[in-house]
């Protein structure tokens, strides 16, 4: 890995399960109480153009178009308002998932963690208001995903000043707000694109081969 992509890292990528009920309906999940948190590891991030690489150890990985969320200044105990706030930037995520080692494994760190498995976007300016965002998935061309931040279960300042509450969020840190209904499987030779846009017009898109 070059050093140009080492220092676009993030100290740590928060991500959120769950957050669209279509999508917890569709793999038969109950929709969480609480934000649904898990972590992905710095070094599964890949940029526009690279490719997802299918492990061996599945036969199930699948795509979730995501918004992504880049912290712009330390929140700890953070309020709504607060984290509104700090949000630097906005991103397009792919949280790639073994969702087979997802159900097997009961716990998803491996699942989501192999390296090549959070390709990321550009950043993009925040719109004033989140709930506007818009996020897009298409594989091989064809729309896959398509979600509105408004569709989310916790919206997005709440999400921040909730992971506040646990974890101190750091400059830079990436926030994975939730997949909307529509994940499926990738194969050998797919293209998949994630756009997050806002309604300025300014758009995010993340771009892999498999």
């Amino acid at each position: 890995m070059n050093d140009r992509t080492s220092a676009r890292r993030p100290g740590k990528i928060v991500c959120v399960g769950r957050n669209y009920r279509a999508h917890a309906a569709e793999l038969g999940n109950d929709v969480p109480r609480e934000p649904l948190l898990f972590l992905k590891p710095p070094s599964s991030i890949i940029h526009d153009g690279e490719k997802i690489v299918l492990p061996e150890a599945s036969n199930q990985v699948e795509y979730e178009g995501e918004i992504g969320i880049v912290v712009g200044r330390r929140l700890k105990n953070a309020s709504e308002d607060e984290s509104r706030s700090a949000v630097a930037s906005v991103i397009a995520i792919n949280d790639v998932t073994a969702r087979d080692l997802q159900k097997s494994d009961g716990q998803w760190t491996r699942a989501k963690g192999f390296d090549s498995f959070c390709p990321v976007g550009a950043p993009i300016e925040p719109p004033q208001d989140l709930s506007t965002l818009t996020v897009t998935t298409r594989v091989n061309g064809v729309v896959r995903q398509s979600g509105t931040a408004s569709d989310m279960v916790f919206p997005i300042p709440f999400l921040l000043s909730y992971i506040s509450r646990i974890m101190t969020l750091e400059p830079g840190d990436y926030v994975a707000t939730g997949t909307p209904s529509g994940v499926g499987a990738l194969v050998s030779g797919d293209l998949v694109e994630v756009t997050v846009a806002t309604p300025a017009g300014a758009a995010s898109t993340v771009s892999s081969g498999v």
